[in-house]
């Protein structure tokens, strides 16, 4: 057995040491023991070892953390990766200097690599990190531990205080050393003036006597509860007595002559050698602690003061410790100290003593101050911190066990000594000088519990003399008395010195004393006796030496000390001085012992044997007449003698029932026993843990009334102590310590206790359960339950420990043990009955109840560790019978609390079923309760269970034990049905509020992670429905966790704030993160608080975060304090976090973000996967599971990693489901997509933009394959564009105020160049990720490889067109008021980009018809409706459902030509969500066709109306509606007469004007060097186009431009125009009908009448003539004027849909001046002959005919008409010009002539028949006219006589 317990199994053995007793003592103690069973039993209670058991509280190793890398979160115009990048290669060239600067977050480092290398296998299996170590980053095992309601903690955190250990280095004097130097240092309180612990003994021997072992290397070692100001160290030194005549000690004081003499140092050497007593010789107090010091803070230590703490950093390596010295050291902090070295301090105020004094004296202030040593004693002082090195290390009085040291246990807690300087001692002006030396060969960071402190062997441990006193069970066995002789009152001056020696008895007196006295150099064995100094030459002799007399165990009457007095002569005759007896003093200690008065004593002259009996007191002679002349004090320390009578009275009595001497019914035991009660608390905390042992041997093996009465005993001791409990912790540490080590269940050598204590307060619950009474008892048991079943617990692993020890295999685990039946049954009514007070309790609200309950689940807890699990379950059980289903809300808390502290056990996981073919039936109540929760009322509740489940996932996560992958998968599956409960009943998660949905969450997610495929699968394929609902939960964890802007969660911050009177909360510093980290970062930043070098914990901030000199900006100072403020926002929260820890906050969250995405995107792959092999339960015709989730993927904010993982799964997905996803069902899905592509080619990033191009190139790829062409995939993508042109800023504004491309607009048009780039395909897909041939290869099920590059480059050209047209569209918005021209032209142009999707070419054809109407310009209006009625009709046509055919759409495509006229399947293509050819119907054709026939009225175009009203007839000839056919005909007849009406009108009609604008320089941008016609109403002048272009053009120019407008139509030729000058070309034009003869010389007299009727006014060709001279004049006569003619082709006919035509072509042909004079006068010839030979169709129609005859000969032949025939016959036919005109030109201009005159005879008749009287005269004036012009002509042409 004696190794059972400390071979690792789960006892650990912890050796005792005593500290005060001295080995060779125990021949003391050992006198037989038997016969004193308390006795024995005390022995045994401080010498056997202690026993802890390891499991109790838990165990938990945690693998190494993962490390967390910033994740990159790119908008469209960030570009954060590159930043890193950057960074990072700073931060590489700085690593150098600042290697250590970086802090830790929690062990994960910022910028890692992308995996830790501890992960091979996972890189290989998952796309990221597990969401789980992200969630919960900062997870503290301990710290959620300790947060269980009810939580045991262990009481090795309780001790406190510091330990101080000094050692003499040296002493010197001016003087020069010779002789040895004795002295004792001790603590000592200034404030009480006494002494705090027994003496430390030293020596200094001068050089030549020193051995080679140097003896004074020990240290004194003193213990201290906590730093006080008045602790101070007293130092005396001694030195041989001084000879008379010799040397006197003022040598070492004397200012001359400093140094000795050599007969001086030859006396006092040779003096040293024979004189063995010792004199006085100075003293000094040293006060270890400055005043300002106060003892709750755990004091500070100024400059003055040798015991100062250090400085300590958390977190940062102990080399990088700045010692700076500052003023608080916090014995609170569990932080682990960086090791330094210790404290040298110099006292050089020694103050020299002329007389022997008592200590007393020392500080009374009417003592001399003495002249000062010239000295200086060195000390090296070191402080210890006596915190955690637990109990297991350091006992009470403050022994310490090198060997049972555990290293991995918990951080070293030692502060040591770091500053110290000069400073004035109190009165006594101390120079104290300080120098530090670091000890080089101590281990760093404590390879021992106290810092770099080795124990020695001889080191000395003092006794603290308050261990005797303080309100704490003894610990050691200490045993002895401290006597101190003050003083001795003589008549006469002698030189008395006194030996002090123990007496078994006073029988014989040459007996030798006991060996009992504690010797003073280290090491030595005991002693017989002890001498006291020498007072020299005093009357009084006074004496400060302490004597430690070790007592025996067991004393008699007899046993007492004896003092011998004598004289010693301080001269030197012929040999060394002899002492001389004077006297004797005894003192009986049975008497005196316990006084601490002072005691004062006869001396007799002489001893006789029984000199201590009273009858021998006449026989002795005394001194001093025997009066008491001989003062003492004695200090008793004992922890075997109690002083407590009725203490004493108990151990009798429990000496006497052990050894059966008293009579066998044990009444006086019985009184004992209940007497206890009355003894005061001291006492009864000093002896606690042997009464508590012999209580219990009473308890297990007593008759049952004493079993009775030791219970009921033991119940009244525990709850004293309890409620005499310092702190106020549930579990008082006394009682703590005595269970966890002290109790060892009699080492084994009686039964166990356990059956007893059961049955006895079994007996006691059944009979409160009968209803007997059983007095306040019962509320004390329930209150100390706990310590009980811990008792009961430890006494069973005991007992399977020491049964099963010898018979197990080497390094086997000890099985569990099976218990009795009947201690079984007794254990489970023992509980059953605790069980309904908890139950009856806790419905009256009683803590005591909710106490008791972890109690309860601590027992079971503990059971688990010790007998057959199955046995616990039904303990388990029954709780949950008693606590079943939804309880109030009290009882519910208290089960939660239960099974939380039951599936805290080390081994939950390993646990077995309840049958042997269940899982683990812990895991499964668990669930179901956690899930049973979730439903419960009380929000409280729900937020607890969550938090349950989430600390147990990662309590497993980080488990070192469960690291390999078949752990994880054990565990995952443990935990999977939770899942399925949660499918079973989605309400229930739905009813959660955002918090507990997040932790819900983040568990399936990690029990998801964990599964193996085959696991999963089962999850999906119960029913659709169900599966659905999984990927609900994915959905959910995606919008829980998604990744916000800080501005997003700036907005949310305000939100949270709680409603008043919530009472105080955890601040929320983040929404997505763990609970647990909101607190962690309270405490982080409570920790930083005060002055920045104090405990911050980033003492040592990255330079680039704040600078050093100012840590805290004005700006976080104000965060600071409105976070301070309850219920701030979370941004001000975080604002007022210290960088660092705000740095580590937004890098778990994104680290959180991206790991949960990229964890559904691996769920997804799997479930594609599984799709595919058809053996899931899912909607096979849409997948909607997977669709849903990729538009979540898509429409969140993803990190790189996440893009960067997700193309695989993309392109695997597509391949496996094109064919579903492409479906018309999914149009959505695919839209969305789609669109999400086209978005992320926008970004800046390029490895976005780059997935973004070959995510598109992957939907070409499935659209090439299941529908064999783009046409459908082209309207998704026109769509989605036209969605994101909506959303996205295509312009930004440049610095001169004008607009531009954007950077988004410009990298789409490099995404959507790329998309259709062939050669830079393989190079993309291969940093995608991807194989190089994904695009060209040929998927299963299908033979040839459809992949089409010329379709890719046709669909992006046309999606580049697209954007142009958006882009300029944007461009134009600041003229869009102004400019209408290009306003109009930007909306066409939008309408033909958006061609392929119907509805975005209506619409923006209906924008485009809009601006036309303001404009008025109808024509162009109505062609806009022409043009949307055409799709509509094409749409229908093509869908055969219409009354229409393909010749209805020929003849709509004659009215406007942009109608195609072949029919396309691209409307059908068009049908998309939201979008399609559904809404184009016959009745949508109908309206737009009326409306087009409305503005064609307006525009007085009838000709075109007729042609739509003919298309509309056929549509309600179908629907046989007879009364708006009626109308329609009505219209008809209506329209006919309108243009007829236009035909017959005298004056041609004309529906517009049309013009030639030319634009010549730069600031016309894409118009410069180009001509446009423009077609404007019939009534505008070109001043008034001049007007209205000019005001549009001028507000273009800048400073440096400036508008001309060029007056003539010449051709511009570009080096004549001005740089900085723009020009305008306005002219006048005419259009051209379709086969009019262009080369004929005639003027054109424009007029439609001329082609008959019903001719479509429509024109794409124009002409102008242009005059020129060619002999430089500008002007000439007819004979030199030249003509030029341009004619200009437009690109399409006018009206169009726009108002100007860009002029694609433009012809010149020139005239000369005698052509120009024949068409001249043949043009005047055709018009009088067109008026003559019109028919007419009645007589009616004269008048008309004759006004316009009229017009025409006024102008040809009244004699005031010259200038024409005349002025031609003057130019050509006369002098000069005739002789250079050619025959043949002469011939025809004189036929011209000719033809001319006749018609105008001609005419002249006819006017004749037609006029009435009224005419007469004008008649006459034409015949007149006539006449004459033929008389002027025959001057020329004399032939023209004889033709007329």
């Amino acid at each position: 057995m004696e190794n059972s317990l400390s071979n690792g199994h789960r006892f650990r053995r912890i050796p005792r040491q005593s500290v005060a007793v001295h080995p060779n003592m125990d021949p003391l103690l050992d006198e037989n023991l038997e016969q004193w069973p308390h006795l024995n039993e005390l022995v045994q209670c401080y010498r056997t070892d202690w026993i802890k058991d390891e499991s109790k509280y838990g165990h938990y190793e945690s693998s190494s953390p993962s490390s967390f890398q910033n994740q990159i979160f790119e908008g469209p115009d960030t570009e954060l990766e590159t930043e890193m990048h950057l960074s990072r290669a700073r931060q590489t060239k700085m690593e150098d200097i600042t290697d250590d600067d970086i802090p830790s977050t929690s062990g994960r480092q910022f910028l890692g690599t992308p995996f830790p290398e501890s992960y091979p296998s996972k890189v290989l299996k998952h796309f990221g990190q597990s969401p789980l170590p992200a969630y919960e980053p900062a997870f503290d095992w301990e710290n959620e531990h300790s947060m269980i309601f009810g939580q045991r903690i262990p009481a090795a955190h309780i001790m406190r205080g510091l330990k101080i250990s000094v050692k003499v280095l040296s002493l010197s004097f001016q003087a020069g050393l010779v002789e040895p130097f004795y002295g004792t240092i001790c603590l000592y309180s200034r404030e009480r003036r006494e002494k705090l612990s027994e003496d430390f003994f030293f020596h200094i021997l001068p050089a030549e006597m020193q051995d080679v072992q140097v003896a004074s290397e020990s240290r004194g070692i003193f213990f201290l509860d906590a730093p006080s100001a008045s602790v101070c160290l007293l130092i005396q030194l001694e030195k041989p007595a001084t000879e008379e005549g010799g040397a006197t000690p003022s040598v070492y004081s004397r200012k001359e002559p400093v140094h000795l003499t050599e007969r001086e140092k030859q006396k006092l050497q040779v003096w040293s050698r024979i004189m063995p007593y010792r004199e006085s010789f100075a003293w000094a107090i040293i006060p270890l602690f400055d005043n300002s010091i106060s003892a709750t803070s755990g004091g500070c230590a100024s400059p003055n003061c040798p015991v100062a703490s250090t400085a300590s950093i958390s977190g940062s390596s102990s080399h990088e410790v700045a010692l700076e010295p500052i003023a608080k050291i916090m014995l609170e902090d569990k932080l682990a100290h960086s090791s330094g070295g210790s404290v040298v301090v110099e006292i050089s105020n020694l103050n020299k003593v002329k007389e022997s004094y008592t200590e007393d004296s020392l500080q009374d202030p009417k003592r001399k101050v003495h002249k000062p040593v010239k000295g200086v004693l060195r000390l090296e002082i070191d402080k210890l911190q006596a915190g955690q090195a637990d109990l297991e290390n350091i006992s009470e009085s403050g022994s310490v066990t090198n060997d049972s040291v555990d290293l991995g246990d918990r951080p070293t807690d030692s502060t040591l000594i770091k500053s110290l300087s000069n400073g004035a001692d109190g009165p006594h002006n101390s120079k104290v000088k300080l120098n530090f030396h670091d000890e080089k060969g101590t281990p760093r960071n404590g390879t021992n519990p106290l810092g770099n402190l080795d124990f020695h062997a001889n080191d000395f441990q003092a006794f603290d003399f308050r261990t005797t006193t303080r309100n704490e069970p003894f610990l050691q066995l200490f045993h002895c008395v401290y006597v101190y002789p003050l003083t001795v009152s003589l008549s006469r001056k002698r030189n008395l010195f006194i030996r002090v020696e123990l007496r078994k008895d006073d029988a014989d007196i040459r007996k030798q004393p006991l060996e009992a006295i504690f010797p003073r150099e280290p090491g030595a064995s005991l002693q017989k006796w002890a001498h006291t100094q020498v007072a020299v030459g005093a009357r009084v002799a006074s004496y400060h030496d302490e004597v430690k007399v070790f007592l025996p165990a067991i004393w008699t009457p007899q046993h007492h000390l004896l003092f011998t007095f004598f004289h010693i002569d301080l001269q030197t005759k012929l040999e060394a001085p002899k002492p001389v007896l004077i006297g004797y003093a005894s003192l009986p200690l049975a008497t005196h012992a316990q006084l601490r008065s002072d005691i004062c004593l006869p001396i007799m002259r002489e001893l006789v044997p029984h000199y201590l009996q009273d009858t021998n007191k006449e026989l002795l002679d005394y001194l001093e007449e025997g009066k008491n002349v001989f003062k003492l004090r004695l200090r008793l320390c004992s922890s075997l003698y109690p002083v407590n009578e009725r203490v004493r009275d108990f151990f009798l009595e429990y000496d006497r029932h052990t050894l059966r001497t008293s009579a066998p019914w044990g009444s006086e035991l019985l009184e004992a026993i209940n007497s206890l009660k009355n003894v005061d608390s001291t006492a009864l905390l000093q002896f606690l843990q042997p009464i508590l042992n012999m209580l219990l041997h009473l308890i297990a093996n007593g008759g049952e009334t004493l079993q009775v009465a030791a219970f009921r005993a033991m119940v009244n001791i525990l709850t004293r102590v309890q409620q005499e409990s310092v702190d106020d912790n549930e579990r008082n540490r006394f009682l703590v310590q005595y269970v966890d080590y002290a109790f060892d269940d009699f080492g084994g050598h009686q039964p166990p206790v356990y059956p007893g204590l059961c049955t006895v307060w079994g007996s006691l619950a059944r009979s409160k359960a009968k209803g007997y009474r059983v007095g306040p008892v019962y509320d004390d048991v329930l209150a100390m339950a706990w310590f009980f079943l811990e008792l009961i617990v430890k006494s069973m692993a005991l007992e399977q420990t020491r049964l099963l020890y010898n018979t197990l295999p080497l390094g086997e685990d000890v099985p569990p043990m099976q218990l009795k039946e009947g201690v079984f049954r007794c254990i489970m009514q023992l509980y059953d009955c605790l069980l309904t007070e908890v139950h009856e309790r806790c419905k009256k609200g009683l803590s005591l109840a909710k106490r008791l309950n972890s109690s309860l689940a601590y027992f079971c807890y503990d059971l688990l560790s010790v007998i057959e699990p199955r046995q616990v379950f039904e303990l388990v059980s029954l709780y949950l019978d008693k606590f079943s289903g939804v309880c109030q809300s009290v009882l519910h808390d208290c089960k939660l609390t239960f099974l939380q502290i039951i599936c805290d056990h080390d081994l939950f996981v390993e646990m077995p079923g309840r049958d042997p073919s269940d899982r683990n039936y812990l895991s499964s109540v668990l669930i179901q309760e956690i899930f049973l929760t979730w439903d419960h009322d009380d929000l409280s509740m729900r937020a607890k269970a969550a938090r349950i489940l989430v600390v147990l996932l990662c309590k497993h996560e980080f488990d070192a034990r469960y690291q390999k992958q078949e752990d994880k998968l054990y565990i995952a599956q443990l935990y999977f049905p939770l899942i399925g409960q949660i499918l079973d009943e989605m309400p229930v998660f739905y009813n959660l509020n955002a918090t507990e949905k997040r932790e819900v969450v983040i568990c399936i997610l990690q029990i998801v992670r964990n599964l193996d495929d085959a696991s999963l699968v089962k999850a999906w394929q119960q029913s659709i429905a169900r599966t659905r609902l999984f990927f609900k939960l994915m959905e959910e964890s995606l919008i829980l966790f998604e990744h916000k802007k800080p501005a997003e969660s700036m907005l949310m911050g305000c939100s949270s704030r709680n409603a008043l009177g919530d009472g105080p909360v955890s601040p929320k510093y983040s929404d997505r993160l763990s609970p647990a980290i909101n607190n962690y970062l309270s405490e982080a930043s409570r920790h930083e608080g005060g002055t920045p070098e104090n405990g911050y914990l980033w003492n040592r901030v990255n330079s680039q975060l704040s600078s050093p000199s100012q840590p805290y900006s004005l700006r976080e100072a104000l965060a600071q304090a409105q976070s301070s403020r309850v219920g701030a926002s979370a941004q001000a929260l975080r604002e007022s976090l210290h960088p660092i820890l705000r740095q580590k906050l937004e890098l778990w969250e994104e680290n959180l973000s991206a790991a949960v995405s990229l964890q559904v995107l691996e769920i997804s792959d799997k479930f594609s996967m599984a799709a595919a092999a058809h053996n899931i339960a899912t909607d096979y015709g849409k997948l909607d599971c997977i669709t849903t989730l990729f538009m979540s993927f898509f429409s969140q904010n993803q990190s790189l990693a996440f893009w960067e993982a997700l193309l695989p799964v993309f392109f695997r997905v597509f391949e496996l489901h094109g064919a579903t996803l492409m479906a018309r069902e999914n149009d959505r899905f695919l839209k969305q997509a789609a669109f999400h592509l086209l978005r992320l080619a926008i970004f800046r990033n390029d490895n976005i933009r780059k997935r973004a191009v070959i995510g598109l190139k992957i939907l070409v790829r499935s659209s090439f394959y299941h529908f064999m062409h783009t046409a459908r995939l082209r309207v998704m993508l026109t769509i989605t564009l036209s969605e994101l042109m909506s959303d996205v800023q295509v312009t930004q504004m440049k610095s001169d105020g004008m607009l531009e491309e954007s950077g988004e607009a410009r990298r789409l048009r490099k995404s959507l160049e790329e998309m259709a780039d062939d050669h830079r395909s393989p190079n993309l897909l291969r940093e995608c990720g991807l194989p190089e041939n994904a695009l060209i290869s040929i998927p299963e099920r299908f033979a040839e490889n459809r992949w089409s590059w010329s379709d890719v480059k046709s669909l992006s050209e046309s999606l580049l067109m697209a954007l142009d047209a958006c882009l300029e569209h944007a461009l134009l918005a600041s003229l869009m008021s102004t400019d209408r021209y290009a306003a109009a032209e930007s909306f066409y142009k939008l309408a033909m980009a958006f061609a392929p999707v119907p509805d975005l070419h209506i619409m923006w054809l209906l924008h485009l018809c809009d601006a036309h109407q303001e404009m008025q310009s109808w024509a162009e209006a109505a062609q806009c409706a022409v043009a949307v009625a055409g799709v509509v009709m094409q749409a229908l046509v093509s869908r055969n459902d219409g009354v229409w055919s393909r010749d209805h759409v020929a003849s709509l495509h004659k009215i406007c030509p942009m109608v195609s006229s072949d029919i396309t399947s691209e409307a059908s293509a068009a049908e998309v969500e939201g979008y399609g050819a559904s809404k184009l119907t016959v009745d949508s054709a109908v309206k737009y066709l009326q409306l087009a026939n409305k503005l064609f009225s307006q525009a007085e175009l009838h000709h075109f109306c007729a042609s739509i009203v003919e298309l509309v007839i056929p549509v309600y000839k179908s629907r046989r509606v007879y009364g708006q056919l009626a109308k329609c005909h009505t219209l008809l007849t209506s329209i006919y007469e309108s243009i007829l009406e236009q035909e017959s009108s005298p004056i041609p009609f004309t529906d517009a004007t049309y013009y030639r604008v030319g634009f010549y320089g730069d600031r016309f941008g894409r118009l410069d060097r180009k001509e446009y016609i423009y077609r404007e109403p019939r009534d505008v002048r070109l001043g008034d186009i001049m007007e209205k272009l000019s005001h549009i053009y001028e507000s273009r120019m800048d400073g440096n431009h400036t508008l001309h407008i060029i007056p003539d139509s010449r051709q511009v030729r570009g080096d004549e125009l001005q740089p900085g000058v723009c020009y305008l070309q306005i002219t006048a034009v005419d259009p051209v009908m379709e086969d009019e003869d262009l080369g004929s010389r005639r003027e054109r007299i424009f007029s439609l009448t001329a082609g008959g009727s019903m001719r479509a006014r429509v024109f794409d060709r124009f002409l102008f003539d242009t005059p020129f001279t060619k002999n430089g004049k500008t002007q000439g006569g007819l004979e030199d004027q030249w003509k030029h003619r341009t004619v200009l082709q437009t690109e399409g006919s006018f009206p169009a849909l726009v108002n100007r035509l860009l002029v694609i072509k433009s012809e010149s042909l020139e005239f000369s001046p005698v052509e120009n004079a024949i068409g001249m006068i043949e043009t005047r010839t055709a018009a009088l002959r067109n008026e003559l030979e019109e028919p007419r169709s009645s007589e009616g129609d004269q008048l008309p005919r004759l006004q316009s005859l009229q017009r025409i000969l006024q102008g040809s032949v009244a004699v005031q008409v010259n200038s024409g025939v005349l002025s031609v016959c003057t130019a050509f036919l006369s002098g000069e010009p005739a002789t250079r005109l050619r025959s043949q030109e002469l011939q025809q201009l004189i036929a011209a002539l000719l033809e001319f005159m006749a018609v105008c005879k001609r005419a002249i008749r006819v006017h004749f028949r037609l006029i009435g009287e009224e005419d007469q005269d004008f008649h006459s004036q034409l015949v007149n006219g006539f006449q004459s012009l033929t008389a002027e002509l025959s001057h020329y042409i004399p032939a023209i006589l004889s033709e007329l």
